[in-house]
C-alpha cells in the first residue's frame, strides 16, 4: 500500500476553485448552489482506496451530522476508472447506497477538478467558509489503516465546528495520507511522483 499525501498547495483564503460534476444521480453539482450555507466541504475520494475504507463509516456519521449542522458537503471520485473500472461511476452509485452516503458523490472524468484544487490522495480534505474562502485542507484525523488509532475525524470536526461558528479555523493542519489519486497516462500533473 503506497502512501501519498497531501500537496497542501492550495493556498488558505483561496476560492472554492470552480465546478461542473455528475453525481451518482445525473445531477450537475457546481459550488454555485450551495450558496448562502455556512461552509463547503469538498472531499476527494473514491471507492476502492483502503484509506477511504477504513475511514468510510466514520464519515459517513460524520457527514450525516454536519450536513444537519447546515454544512454543505461533495464528494469527488477523480480516479481513472478505464484502469480502475471498481471506481466508475455504477460502483459510486453502490457504494453510496451501500455506505449511506448523503452528500453527492461525483465523477471527475476528465480529472481537471483534482488539478484546480491540487488534490492528491483519496481521501483529501478542503473546508471552505461561508464566503467560499479556503480554511483549512488536510486529514480527518490521525487513523490510518493498521496503526490502532480510532477514526473521530477530530481534526476536521474542529474546523467545522469553527466555520459554523463563524470563527477562524486555528491550529496546525496535518497533510492527509492515502492512496495517490489514480491518474490517466499522460494526465498526471507536475507534483504527481508516481
Amino acid at each position: 500500500m503506497v502512501k501519498t499525501a497531501s500537496t497542501m498547495a492550495l493556498p488558505l483564503g483561496a476560492t472554492v476553485p470552480d465546478f461542473r460534476l455528475r453525481d451518482t444521480a445525473g445531477r450537475l453539482i457546481s459550488p454555485d448552489q450551495f450558496r448562502g450555507t455556512p461552509g463547503l466541504l469538498v472531499i476527494f475520494m473514491c471507492n476502492h482506496c483502503p484509506f477511504v475504507k477504513h475511514i468510510a463509516e466514520g464519515l459517513t456519521s460524520f457527514t450525516r451530522t454536519f450536513m444537519g449542522r447546515g454544512l454543505s458537503i461533495v464528494g469527488i471520485n477523480s480516479n481513472d476508472t478505464a484502469a480502475h473500472p471498481e471506481d466508475d461511476l455504477d460502483h459510486m452509485r453502490r457504494e453510496k447506497q451501500r455506505l449511506g452516503y448523503a452528500f453527492p458523490y461525483c465523477l471527475d472524468e476528465t480529472q481537471t477538478v483534482a488539478k484546480a484544487f491540487r488534490a492528491a490522495c483519496t481521501p483529501d480534505f478542503f473546508l471552505f467558509d461561508k464566503d467560499r474562502k479556503l480554511v483549512y485542507r488536510g486529514q480527518f484525523d490521525g487513523s490510518r489503516p493498521g496503526n490502532d488509532v480510532k477514526v473521530t475525524g477530530d481534526d476536521l470536526r474542529k474546523a467545522c465546528d469553527a466555520v459554523l461558528a463563524g470563527r477562524p479555523v486555528r491550529g496546525h493542519m496535518r497533510p492527509s495520507i492515502g492512496c495517490n489519486i489514480k491518474w490517466k497516462p499522460g494526465n498526471e500533473p507536475d507534483w504527481f511522483g508516481g
